[in-house]
């Protein structure tokens, strides 16, 4: 019995942590050499884009592949500055201050920030 009550409470806990990370934005607050900046739960970098407008992603296609969207998941909560917009595909991004959210596929390592500035409209997305 002292097994299946300690399953049970496993089974338990690993369902609110499941709940709790598809309630809330992916997101942290890290150090770079250019100060602190938005990345996603693995470390790495977010930017945002200057020709998206807010709620609405204007990086399809080729430009979604070099510059991959902070995807949310199915049941994701908006919380505080962090929303979920719908990409013109259907599926679903997360935005900080209504600015959707984006990875740089140059980045190579956590706190890179290679893609700042890149042709004039790529910026760091800040805390």
């Amino acid at each position: 019995m002292t097994s299946l009550r300690r399953l049970a409470a496993m089974a338990v806990l690993c369902a609110s942590a499941t709940a709790a990370l598809a309630a809330g934005a992916p997101v942290k607050s890290v150090d770079t050499a250019k100060g602190k900046v938005l990345a996603g739960d693995n470390g790495m970098t977010l930017y945002t884009f200057r020709k998206d407008m807010k709620g609405v992603s204007n990086c399809e296609d080729k430009c979604a592949a070099n510059w991959p969207p902070l995807m949310a998941a199915a049941g994701a909560k908006e919380e505080g500055g962090y929303s979920v917009i719908t990409r013109k595909d259907g599926s679903k991004q997360w935005a900080k201050d209504g600015m959707p959210l984006y990875f740089w596929i140059k980045d190579t390592k956590a706190g890179d920030v290679t893609g700042d500035g890149v042709n004039g409209v790529w910026d760091l997305a800040k805390p």
